[in-house]
């Protein structure tokens, strides 16, 4: 695991050098930002549950845009390692199910906060912020075209007809998607979710 010493912006260290674990701090900045979102996340809430001081903080990480950038791509490569996993399933209908169900599960669950951290945060920006809201906007880019790249697998393999719009079907379904993680910050129960899911997969082309 990383180790990180203190230093203060200029470079120089603040009195007594002190090591944390980079990985673990980056956890914690991630549980704030994904309950607090971008805005409403404070540095001294951050610091404290990183455990260390400011400087260390923007020795090691830099300012809180800058934190915030390492945590969301910590958050979308553990996304992304689901994702693939649940999409290599044969059967695209399955895999789209599943993924909706993990979402559901993971929505609802004691673990995580109840939402996505890249809808959760992007609802949160102000215009100050704008430049990451777009950042946002590309990571959740790159995670519809992971859905889109499997459905068009599904429709060259005939699991699909060929009539259907993929690139609509793919937007349907991370809407879906979308939608279950701000009714699930809304109070939304593991029920209510498996409705909607229920609902959505009716929708798949026959």
């Amino acid at each position: 695991m990383a180790k990180v010493t203190s230093k203060s912006r200029t470079g120089y260290r603040t009195g007594r050098p002190r090591e944390f674990d980079a990985d673990r701090a980056l956890d914690a900045a991630l549980k704030v930002f994904w309950s607090r979102g971008y805005e409403r996340a404070s540095l001294a809430e951050l610091t404290q549950a990183m455990g260390i001081n400011k400087p260390s903080l923007y020795a090691a990480f830099g300012d809180k845009a800058e934190l915030f950038r390492k945590v969301v791509d910590r958050y979308v490569q553990r996304q992304a390692s689901v994702w693939e996993s649940l999409l290599a399933e044969k059967s695209a209908r399955t895999a789209v199910e599943k993924m909706l169900l993990a979402a559901a599960d993971s929505l609802t669950g004691s673990a995580n906060p109840r939402s996505c951290l890249l809808v959760q945060a992007a609802l949160s920006f102000t215009k100050e912020s704008d430049c990451i809201k777009k950042e946002l906007a590309a990571k959740r880019a790159d995670g519809d075209l992971l859905l889109r790249t499997r459905l068009q697998r599904a429709q060259t393999d005939g699991e699909l007809p060929s009539h259907v719009d993929v690139s609509a079907l793919s937007r349907f379904y991370n809407a879906v998607l979308r939608g279950m993680s701000v009714e699930a910050s809304g109070g939304a129960s593991r029920s209510d979710l498996q409705n909607i899911i229920d609902l959505a997969m009716k929708a798949w082309p026959a």
